[in-house]
């Protein structure tokens, strides 16, 4: 990832943040305001990616596997499988993390 697409994602999470329209213009000034120099395109790229996509839904997805979601909701209302569609999503299984064993349960301490 290069500075001017960082800069540029920092630019507008604040806008975001502070409920200012994300626009080429407003991520310009935050980034030149910060003192980064990027490529001229950045500010306008990120500003008509976030125009098509809820920057809102982009944070609470990150890491869920892309675009997966609609293509698995879109197949079982093309089969015409209502029950299918009402199926509850799988259930996260937590994994249990082992206990840390103390220094009394090896018989020594540290200052012994």
């Amino acid at each position: 990832m290069s500075v001017g697409e960082v800069a540029c994602t920092y630019a507008a999470l604040i806008l975001y943040d502070d409920g200012i329209p994300i626009t080429a213009e407003k991520i310009a000034q935050l980034v030149k305001a910060a003192n980064v120099s990027v490529e001229s395109y950045w500010p306008s790229l990120f500003a008509k990616l976030l125009e098509k996509r809820n920057l809102e839904d982009l944070i609470m997805n990150v890491g869920s596997g892309g675009g997966a979601g609609p293509v698995a909701a879109a197949v079982p209302a093309a089969a015409g499988g209502a029950a299918a569609a009402a199926a509850p999503p799988p259930e996260e299984k937590k994994k249990e993390e082992p206990e840390e064993e103390s220094d009394d349960d090896m018989g020594f301490s540290l200052f012994d």
